[in-house]
């Protein structure tokens, strides 16, 4: 839990910390051909997806075209509909539906769709996006608000900025006031090369931490547990109330890199269970079946899985 005191003291830099690209990690990375399971398995608690990709088709088509050339495979090639099909016959309880817009003009129709949805189907939680910068960005977020949406994601990579330029502050405001939390893809990986601008000079969890102790009323969530600095972003998240961090991706065993369990631990109910489908190059359900392995606490896991994201969105 954080304090006055612990929030006045930088976390440590890690800039010496070995990194990924050190480790020889690089993108494109190949798919894996393992073994899914027909549905969540019985007697587990309420699941809900915290990350789940959806767009138009046109959209999704080409974030697989580049996925396929400079990420990995795509191993569920489906649109929006069949997405929501796919995770809720198979027992997920809820998904939050996430998307983001890589130019100007683009967010309201993305909004509007996103939120067409989830009118259609109450069980998805959408969220909005904008461009940071873009002109009337805080119009865009209110009219998304306004629309039903209860949060927004944005993503350093695809959008480049850092998590604290100057043009952030508006986008930050607009959710703090409005009580809805902002996902944002804020740690350096899962990175590429193709990328327009460099992840590594971007995206620090000190810039995190400044955003943090500058927004105290944002409710902020980190994917991917902050990969690749998983330390940095767990001590983050002992010393900061308003900050959440969501698995995805991080507890595969996709990457060759340890499993990140003491993220998992330090604060278990600022834990979202997410996925990243359908953007993935394994089963749908391999970090879920990882996480069982963990032999987690009962209430820490039914909080992992399900309701801390409900409580988080207000759902």
């Amino acid at each position: 839990m954080a304090t006055d005191s612990d929030a006045d003291v930088p976390v440590p830099c890690l800039a010496s910390a070995p990194t990924w690209r050190d480790a020889g990690i690089r993108m494109p990375m190949p798919a894996l051909q393992d073994t899914e399971g027909p549905r969540l398995p019985e007697g587990l608690p309420p699941v809900v997806d915290a990350h789940v990709h959806l767009f138009p088709d046109r959209v999704f088509d080409a974030v697989w075209r580049w996925f396929d050339q400079y990420g990995w495979p795509i191993r569920y090639k489906l649109h929006t509909r069949q997405v929501v099909s796919f995770l809720l016959s198979r027992g997920v309880h809820r998904v939050v539906a996430l998307h983001y817009a890589h130019r100007p003009g683009m967010a309201r129709a993305l909004n509007a769709y996103v939120a067409e949805v989830a009118r259609e189907e109450p069980r998805v939680l959408g969220l909005a996006t904008v461009l940071p910068g873009e002109p009337d960005a805080t119009a865009v977020l209110e009219e998304a608000f306004d629309a039903g949406l209860c949060g927004v994601k944005i993503h350093c990579h695809v959008q480049c900025f850092s998590p604290d330029a100057p043009h952030l502050h508006e986008v930050y405001a607009a959710c703090a006031k409005a009580g809805r939390p902002l996902v944002m893809h804020a740690g350096r990986e899962p990175s590429s090369p193709h990328y327009p601008c460099d992840t590594y000079a971007l995206c620090a969890a000190e810039r995190v931490e400044r955003v943090l102790k500058d927004h105290p009323t944002l409710k902020l969530c980190v994917p991917h547990l902050g990969a690749d600095e998983f330390d940095a972003y767990a001590r983050l998240l002992e010393r900061y109330d308003n900050l959440w961090l969501d698995t995805t991706m991080a507890l595969a065993g996709y990457f060759p890199v340890p499993i990140p369990r003491r993220a998992l631990e330090v604060r278990p109910e600022r834990i979202l269970y997410g996925t990243d489908f359908p953007n993935i190059p394994y089963a749908w359900d391999r970090e879920l079946r990882t996480m069982l392995g963990m032999k987690l606490d009962d209430a820490v896991l039914a909080g992992i899985l399900g309701q801390n994201a409900l409580q988080l969105y207000g759902a």
